[in-house]
């Protein structure tokens, strides 16, 4: 006779192995998708430099992204898409925004005393506006593939830490693409955004905060104190400015993004996040 406690492993065995290999394959189209998504939405925004064309095109890529996201959650991986729920987002949205305009002006500010950032004269609001848009477009589609893809894969399978540390690092490691970049940049991009951005995620549940930081960041950076970002080249702001002084203090063609003390107040705030999430008790959570 055959012996039933021996066949059960193998009949469990052969019945989750399609079941895996479908799971492994719905991780992958994600992952290539929305990655693709990305480029082309960050493309298609870069190019954009007159405000009308940037205030119709980039918000209605960022739409396009979010829908996308909501889309496959729903109907690729079977989920409740909870990190993008309408009942928070205004709030988180808007939080987000003040603070990472809050933290790129202390930022700049510092840089100021220092004699490392000047503003040499007055720019253009339409070319502020074009930032605002094109910069919709950007950290949606960023928020949406790194936090919301990546961090949230690498945690529900490895946990907090192993997400934050390897999402950060893959978020630097795309801005060596970038004009300027150096491996100095992307590692500072990895700790002041990557792993702000990541714990913002990791307190909240909600795309709509981070989201919020990396788009009140860009535009006050860009728009508002006309200096480079990722080392992309500057664009038309409310003021001209120069950044000067050694490379570790102002960033040098990297922008202040490349400077120590972006670094330093974007990981104060990195810090409070993860206070926030180990309250929440979400280091420890798998998902």
């Amino acid at each position: 006779m055959p012996n039933s406690t021996q066949d059960q492993p193998r009949s469990s065995t052969a019945a989750t192995t399609p079941h895996r290999m479908r799971g492994r394959l719905r991780t992958t189209v994600l992952v290539i998708g929305f990655a693709i998504a990305m480029l082309v939405t960050n493309a298609v925004a870069a190019a954009m430099r007159s405000p009308v064309p940037a205030l119709i095109i980039g918000p209605a890529l960022a739409v396009a992204m979010v829908a996308l996201y909501r889309w496959a959650g729903k109907h690729v991986e079977r989920r409740r898409v909870s990190d993008l729920a309408p009942g928070s987002s205004v709030r988180h949205l808007l939080l987000g925004v003040a603070g990472g305009v809050a933290l790129s002006a202390v930022t700049v500010a510092i840089l100021a005393v220092f004699g490392a950032y000047t503003i040499t004269g007055w720019g253009s609001l339409a070319g502020a506006l074009a930032v605002v848009g094109m910069m919709c477009a950007i950290a949606v589609s960023e928020e949406v593939f790194f936090r919301g893809i990546v961090f949230r894969l690498l945690r529900g399978r490895w946990g907090a830490g192993v997400a934050l540390g390897a999402s950060a690092v893959l978020f630097g490691l795309v801005h060596l693409l970038n004009p300027g970049a150096s491996l100095w940049g992307a590692v500072a991009i990895a700790i002041e955004a990557g792993l702000m951005l990541g714990a913002a995620y990791l307190a909240t549940g909600s795309l709509w905060l981070a989201i919020g930081l990396h788009f009140g960041w860009n535009v006050a950076t860009v728009g508002i104190f006309g200096t480079v970002t990722s080392g992309a080249e500057a664009r038309d702001s409310l003021v001209t400015a120069v950044t000067s002084g050694p490379e570790w203090l102002s960033g040098g063609s990297f922008g202040p993004e490349g400077s120590v003390v972006a670094v330093l107040v974007c990981s104060a705030a990195t810090f409070l996040f993860l206070l926030m999430a180990r309250r929440r008790g979400q280091l420890s959570a798998g998902r």
